[in-house]
C-alpha cells in the first residue's frame, strides 16, 4: 500500500477531515499513535460491553485497527534506510 493512499484511508477512517500532511515518517508515526489510542478506547469499551452485538462490532472494528497499526509499522519501516 503507499503511504499518501494509507495516510488518507487511516484519516477517514478516524475522521480527520483536515489532516495535514507535513512529512511521510512524522505523519505516519501520528497516525499510529492516534490509532494505539482508538484501539485501547476500544479495549475499554470491549471490557464494559455486555450486549453481545456491540460487542461483536466491537470486536470487529478492534481487529480493522489492529491491521491498520500492522499496515502502518510495516511502511514506516520500508521507509527508515537499512544499515548494513
Amino acid at each position: 500500500m503507499k503511504i499518501k493512499k494509507f495516510i488518507k484511508s487511516v484519516t477517514n477512517y478516524l475522521g480527520l477531515g483536515d489532516y495535514k500532511i507535513e512529512g511521510k515518517k512524522r505523519s505516519l508515526k501520528d497516525l499510529i499513535k492516534k490509532l494505539n489510542e482508538r484501539k485501547s478506547d476500544i479495549k475499554k469499551k470491549l471490557k464494559e460491553s455486555s450486549a453481545k452485538k456491540e460487542k461483536k462490532e466491537l470486536e470487529e472494528e478492534f481487529e480493522i485497527v489492529s491491521l491498520e497499526i500492522k499496515k502502518g509499522k510495516e511502511i514506516l519501516y520500508k521507509l527508515y534506510p537499512k544499515k548494513k
